[in-house]
């Protein structure tokens, strides 16, 4: 049995992995359960990761427009 690096089934379920090495790793599932269960575990953090909605926080985006309007003035003021 081969030795399987948490790395390399992150690369695996990303689909980064040579043919050899993904056929190694798909029959290591089928036979470690230890494995599948790190597997598992990655897929659902993967799927999770796909869920999260990110936004800048609402005093962020005052500053930026605080700071543009500021940038305008300046401008026309010239």
């Amino acid at each position: 049995m081969i030795k399987i690096t948490p790395e390399e089934l992150v690369r695996y379920l990303y689909n980064e992995t040579s043919e050899k090495k993904t056929a190694a790793i798909r029959a290591a599932l089928q036979t470690d359960w230890n494995l599948r269960e790190a597997y598992e575990k990655l897929l659902s953090a993967q799927q999770s990761l796909k869920e999260v909605k990110l936004s800048p926080r609402p005093q962020a985006v005052n500053k930026i427009l605080e700071y543009a309007a500021k940038k305008q003035e300046q401008v026309t003021s010239h």
